[in-house]
């Protein structure tokens, strides 16, 4: 099969910018030193290349990310890096599953449903999910007496991944993980969890890194300079070109809009182009050179996670051959 084959949108995957960055990522972290974040992906195939690369433990968004791996034969270390309130289907599982809990009633949860070891997690300066890091201890007490095994904390750094500055997104890991290191000094265990494709570079301190973006990569995260190739992008056709007017310079316009791209970053990116704006089913954009009916184009996203929910396959492509396509295998709840 070849680009041309394909029906579009479509992801695409480049083999050679994909192997580039595992490799990479894997000589920065290697081993159980990485704990690759499947949220970004959502794909079976790609977490086993993760895994060829040294990988042992992975990260889940969701429950059903954490039963589609281990129903993968990936299931040695798996955590699941949100609160859930129901782990009975978590408990079910033939596979070794750590829960993030921050609270009573998420340890109660855990309890409940038959999970057996769970990170404490500490909010380290993203308003998001995780205890106060002075309640990180106590938190760590009541899991213990209720049965469960503490491996240790975890804590993500998510709203410095993308900081413009490099040397201010160090400064500001450092601050956020040192609120994670001393709870992790009222905890206790072995695992310090955190981090992510931005602070990748820059964030020592913890035992794991739970980077996910890395492999595919997107424009966000290569504006913020994190170092690593883009690798997917959703291949279009251009179905409609204009010619320039009075009113209106010359614009074309491709099938790939807002029901097949994240857009919580922002537009996507079209080499060669000004991109103007999406709809459903288009992306209006300006070309460079001329473009024409038919011409494909392709479209790189400005954030790789939901874009690639919105799939249900990708293509692993060298130039213009399609040499494997994965199922997206992992979305849902």
């Amino acid at each position: 099969m070849h680009l041309a084959d394909l029906t579009t949108p479509a992801l695409v995957v480049d083999e050679a910018a994909l192997e580039s960055n595992l490799a990479a990522m894997a000589a920065r972290w290697p081993g159980e030193t990485l704990r690759p974040h499947v949220k970004a992906h959502k794909t079976t195939a790609l977490a086993a290349r993760q895994a060829a690369h040294g990988a042992t433990g992975f990260t889940c968004a969701t429950i059903r990310e954490v039963e589609g791996m281990a129903a993968a034969g990936l299931g040695q270390d798996l955590l699941l890096a949100n609160e859930v309130l129901d782990t009975r289907r978590l408990g079910r599982l033939d596979a070794r599953v750590t829960v993030a809990v921050d609270s009573p009633e998420t340890i109660d949860a855990a309890v409940a449903g038959g999970v057996r070891e769970v990170l404490i997690d500490v909010n380290v300066g993203m308003p998001r999910c995780g205890c106060r890091p002075a309640e990180a201890g106590a938190l760590a007490d009541k899991a213990r007496a209720a049965g469960l095994h503490v491996r240790g904390v975890m804590g993500y750094e998510g709203h410095l991944q993308a900081w413009p500055d490099p040397e201010e997104r160090a400064r500001l890991t450092t601050t956020a993980m040192e609120l994670l290191l001393a709870a992790h000094r009222d905890v206790g265990g072995d695992v310090v969890s955190g981090g992510g494709t931005g602070t990748s570079a820059c964030n020592p301190y913890v035992t794991e890194m739970q980077a996910g973006s890395y492999a595919l990569m997107d424009s966000a995260y290569t504006a913020a300079g994190v170092g690593y190739a883009q690798a997917l992008h959703v291949l279009g056709t251009v179905v409609h070109t204009s010619v320039a007017r009075p009113d209106m310079p010359a614009y074309a316009v491709a099938d790939v809009g807002l029901k097949a791209l994240g857009m919580d970053h922002g537009n996507p990116t079209i080499p060669g182009a000004q991109v103007w704006f999406c709809s459903d089913e288009h992306v209006t954009f300006a070309a460079d050179d001329p473009v024409r009916v038919g011409d494909r184009v392709l479209v790189t996203p400005a954030h790789v996670d939901p874009t690639v929910a919105y799939h249900e396959r990708m293509h692993v492509v060298r130039d213009e051959d399609v040499l494997e396509t994965w199922p997206v295998d992992l979305r849902g709840w």
